[in-house]
């Protein structure tokens, strides 16, 4: 008698579908699947990003190590421009400037928009209104906010910060001509410029968060700063990566509120990096050395990258 032999059968993938080989693919493959409409139809935008983003960056870096007037030709120096920018005396007082105003910044300019964020959110009427206020000072063109802050920090009795001390009694305070007091003032003014676009942000950050996570919070008991800090923050952890290393970049690359406000002054206070790199390009009564200002850009893009590459790596866990 002849025994039945059983086949043992491989189970099924899982979810009942049988994957298909994968198909070589191959130039005529891929112009079959839509490539080369796809390639046709993002052409203009690559040729313009080529054309007016990475051409300049390929002419900054060559112009770096040339010496140039954009009159006659250019000179190829090598490496000079770099050592001339190392060498400068003031590079070292433009880093401890930018590192000092970023730190300030850091600690008073990263805080104040997701307090306000947070605040504006548990506001229940009228948070459109509040919302186009904080946003206000983000729409005055830079000029002529530095134009009013400068009739704010007046030194004489009639500035507006110094009447207001004058009600308790205080002298006038010489905000912008005292080197200790004048980058904490550019802060507070730069803050006040920028904290409005932070704050739109956070806020729409907040709409994520779900709503009956705070409902849940209140049925324990919750306070407004246990809700805060043990449901909204947690939420909010992506965001705040990405705009803690946003200002970063910004600050060390701050320029308009030195420039306008103190031209450096006083006494190299508020000579920062970019500034200096004006410095080289149009302010040097020597000439202008195109090629230093050239190096020292591209030696502030290449820390700004390597440190950006070093944070989203060390924060690529905390941040998911």
């Amino acid at each position: 008698m002849s025994k039945d032999v059983v086949v043992p059968v491989s189970p099924p993938p899982r979810g009942g579908k049988v994957r298909e080989r994968a198909r070589p693919r191959n130039p005529l493959t891929w112009v079959r699947g839509g490539g080369l409409s796809s390639l046709l139809f993002a052409l203009p935008l690559l040729v313009i990003f080529g054309v007016f983003s990475w051409l300049p960056i390929v002419k900054a870096l060559i112009m770096s190590f040339q010496e140039t007037t954009f009159v006659g030709a250019a000179t190829w120096v090598g490496w000079d421009n770099f050592q001339n920018v190392l060498n400068d005396p003031l590079l070292p007082i433009a880093i401890r400037n930018t590192a000092w105003f970023a730190l300030l910044a850091l600690i008073f300019g990263y805080p104040i928009p997701l307090l306000a964020a947070v605040l504006m959110s548990e506001v229940r009427k009228r948070k459109g209104l509040f919302s186009a206020l904080a946003y206000l000072p983000v729409v005055v063109p830079p000029v002529v906010a530095v134009m009013l802050w400068k009739f704010f920090y007046n030194p004489t009795k009639f500035g507006v910060f110094n009447t207001i001390l004058g009600w308790v009694g205080i002298d006038p305070v010489p905000w912008l001509q005292d080197p200790h007091l004048v980058m904490p003032s550019l802060v507070l003014q730069a803050t006040w410029a920028a904290a409005g676009g932070t704050v739109i942000i956070y806020l729409a950050a907040l709409t994520g968060v779900p709503p009956e996570l705070y409902d849940a919070a209140e049925v324990d008991g919750a306070t407004v700063w246990t809700k805060i800090w043990h449901v909204t923050l947690p939420h909010l952890r992506g965001v705040l990566f990405i705009t803690f290393i946003l200002q970063i970049i910004g600050t060390a690359q701050v320029f308009l509120e030195p420039y306008l406000f103190t031209g450096g002054g006083p006494n190299n206070a508020t000579v920062t990096i970019l500034l200096l790199v004006y410095k080289y390009a149009f302010g040097n009564s020597l000439g202008a050395q195109y090629g230093e200002a050239t190096a020292l850009s591209l030696l502030l893009a290449i820390f700004l990258a390597v440190m950006s590459i070093v944070y989203f790596r060390m924060t690529k866990r905390w941040s998911s």
